[in-house]
């Protein structure tokens, strides 16, 4: 039989008791690995941004209010703000946090594995220019939409900022992004057809509710 804890009430534990957060980190990795291989190149950056993140995570699990919102999109936000912090960890830290989470952090099939994902993932370069071009409030709520799979109010939660504010960032920054690269070109700098959007973040250019 499973934890029967729902991550809000693994959160706040995941600091002090190594159960907890091996649960938490089960339940998530795939989550938060997801948004790391749409915004890294390689999968040794993959592995340093899930490492900062989680190691980001001991550090303010007492801070997590279940009120503000849900944990994934708690963890996502993190995720975001260790991107752009441009954090990365020691092989030491790592190590310890794959001690904890009781196994390893980038095995070889998990690298192929990384790698093939990123292959299948990887933005054309005018649209990851594009997006790197932007102020970084915009960027992280573009990311937390169009890559983490968040709709506003979850985004807006997770990066401590109100629904509105939100929506006016990620506004501002479709609207960059539209002006950069127009509406029709999208796809095809994907590298798919205008009707195959499987590769396509369905909420860069697109509002979610």
């Amino acid at each position: 039989m499973g934890d029967p804890r729902s991550d809000e009430e693994l959160v706040p534990l995941a600091g002090s008791d190594p159960a907890a957060f091996e649960e938490l980190y089960r339940r998530t990795v795939g989550r938060v690995t997801g948004f790391a291989v749409r915004r890294c190149t390689t999968p040794e950056d993959v592995a340093d941004l899930v490492a900062a993140t989680y190691l980001a995570v001991i550090g303010s699990a007492h801070r997590f209010d279940p009120q503000r919102g849900a944990a994934l999109p708690w963890l996502l936000g993190i995720a975001a703000h260790q991107r752009a912090n441009g954090l990365r960890r020691s092989g030491r830290e790592m190590a310890a946090l794959g001690r904890l989470a009781g196994r390893s952090l980038l095995d070889e099939d998990d690298y192929e594995r990384l790698e093939e994902q990123i292959d299948a993932a990887r933005l054309a370069p005018q649209l990851q220019s594009a997006i790197e071009t932007l102020p970084a409030g915009e960027r992280r709520v573009v990311e937390l939409t169009g890559f983490g799979g968040l709709n506003l109010a979850a985004a807006a939660a997770a990066l401590d900022i109100r629904p509105a504010t939100a929506r006016m960032r990620l506004s501002r920054g479709r609207r960059k992004l539209r002006r950069l690269l127009g509406d029709d070109g999208i796809a095809t700098q994907i590298g798919v057809d205008a009707g195959d959007t499987s590769l396509l973040p369905p909420s860069v250019l697109k509002e979610r509710p």
